[in-house]
């Protein structure tokens, strides 16, 4: 089967329960600038890179161990004349075990090449997801964006 949505997938030595932990841990892998909680189902929490994107996610989907599902509630791009980008699109986790390692599968349904943000959020995505959540689960430490006064810039 294929799709347009964005999609990446890793693999990694370590259990389910580890890698759970590590998704959850957004401000661990995507930015120490998230505000809310990002653990529970219905948690909301926003994200922040200075005046270039903000969106705020609702964690709709939750089985531990197995899948996380955030909506996108709202979204903005500085970079992006429609505006409706993101909005309404689903960021899904799925996490299966595959020859004694723990598969991640992580699509952005919605996130089509149509998009204007869809070459840069690719190469963001590749980079949180496959570089920095994966040494998150594998070192314990991420490359998330690091914390700053939003309101300051």
């Amino acid at each position: 089967m294929t799709t347009s949505d964005f999609n990446t997938t890793f693999s990694v030595d370590e259990t389910p329960d580890a890698v759970f932990n590590a998704i959850t841990n957004v401000r661990g892998w995507w930015s120490e600038n998230i505000e809310g909680n990002t653990t529970q189902l219905n948690d909301e929490f926003t994200y922040q890179f200075r005046d270039i994107h903000k969106c705020t996610m609702k964690l709709i989907e939750l089985i531990p161990n197995q899948k996380i599902v955030w909506l996108v509630l709202d979204n903005y791009f500085n970079f992006t004349e429609d505006k409706t980008e993101w909005t309404g699109t689903k960021l899904e986790f799925n996490l299966s075990e595959k020859e004694g390692k723990t598969q991640v599968q992580f699509t952005h349904w919605g996130l089509v090449p149509a998009y204007e943000c869809y070459d840069i959020c690719f190469d963001s995505w590749n980079g949180y997801v496959k570089k920095s959540l994966r040494n998150l689960i594998t070192t314990g430490k991420g490359q998330p964006n690091p914390k700053e006064d939003i309101y300051s810039l």
